[in-house]
Formats: C-alpha cells, sequence, structure tokens
C-alpha cells in the first residue's frame, strides 16, 4: 500500500469492479481519457477482470485510489514499462466527481511517481494527456512534469509530458524547501 497525504493506493480487487465499470460507462470521464464506451455487459466486464487480476502483467501495474477512510474514488497505473529505456507511462482517472478540484489528483500522482523513484530502478515517467484538458496539465506540472511534444491520434489531440529522475529529486528538494521554509516562524 502507497500512503499519500489525502489518499492510499492499493492493489486492485475485485470490490472495485462495479465502480469501474461505472466509470468506464460514463461519457464525461471517457472523453477526458479520449476513450470509447465499452461494449460489453457487466458480466463480460467482471470476467474480464477477474482474469486480469489472476494474471497480472510484468509490465503494468495498476492500483486503486482510495480516500484515507476507504472509499474507492479512482485508479492509477504505471505501464508500458520498457526496462531497456528505464521508463513507463503513467496514468490517472479519478472516476468520483466529488472528488475532483480538490487537490486528490495531485497527491496521487505525487504518491505513485515517489513510488516508482523509491522502488523501481526506471528513470522516466512519462503521459499524454489531451490539448484542451488544463486540469489534468496544471495537475501534472504542479508534481514536475514538463511538456516534452505532441501528439495527434485517432482524431484526437495530447500533449506528451514527461518527468525525469534527476528532475524529481529536485522537485522533491525544493517541494522540502518551501515546505520547511513555510513552518519556520516570521
Amino acid at each position: 500500500m502507497i500512503i499519500g497525504t489525502r489518499i492510499k493506493l492499493r492493489d486492485k480487487s475485485l470490490g472495485d469492479i462495479q465502480n469501474d465499470y461505472t466509470w468506464s460507462m460514463d461519457g464525461e470521464l471517457l472523453q477526458l481519457d479520449a476513450a470509447p464506451l465499452l461494449p460489453i455487459s457487466f458480466h463480460q466486464y467482471l470476467s474480464d477482470c477477474t482474469e486480469e487480476l489472476s494474471y497480472p502483467s510484468a509490465s503494468r501495474y495498476r492500483f486503486a485510489v482510495e480516500t484515507l477512510d476507504g472509499k474507492h474514488i479512482g485508479n492509477c497505473s504505471y505501464y508500458n514499462i520498457i526496462p531497456e529505456k528505464d521508463e513507463a507511462e503513467l496514468g490517472i482517472m479519478i472516476g468520483n466527481r466529488d472528488y475532483w478540484n480538490k487537490g486528490y489528483g495531485v497527491d496521487v500522482v505525487n504518491s505513485l511517481v515517489n513510488h516508482i523513484f523509491h522502488q523501481t530502478k526506471l528513470r522516466r515517467v512519462y503521459l499524454k494527456t489531451l490539448d484542451w484538458n488544463t486540469r489534468a496539465h496544471k495537475c501534472f506540472h504542479k508534481c514536475g512534469f514538463v511538456p516534452y511534444g505532441q501528439l495527434a491520434r485517432d482524431g484526437y489531440n495530447f500533449v506528451l509530458m514527461e518527468l525525469h529522475r534527476n528532475q524529481w529529486e529536485k522537485h522533491q528538494k525544493k517541494q522540502y524547501q518551501n515546505e520547511s521554509s513555510a513552518a519556520q516562524p516570521q
């Protein structure tokens, strides 16, 4: 389990499937992810997820996002792990709208990136986000990600962002210094 300031990240479980299916059928969430509506029944989705949980991939790690009091509010992952390049792609989705715009996304990304750089030898984490999704851009920027390019695919335009281990270390040091100076009496 990975503990943040507002959230905890835990392994996915069968108990997450109902929320995951509901979120995968939500048009607004799918639009934020540039994903199509799932054309499968809940029964088929449950079957697919059960198999995926039983046989996890070595190139993808998925986590459920919970509030500190145990409410499942979303998911995150790192995937497309390429050991030869020491890199992976990051993904996040806060499915429960009650937790949007309240800092949960930043805490999830920071917690997952901290885990990646503390627990793996990966040197680069990258992501793509829709060019119009300014809320996501702000979140990723707060976590130290910087734009490095653009991508047009399937009728969507994406901003490509990355965070290298050395940038993350500098970002961590800067955050620590800011917190330390804020805690000192004036």
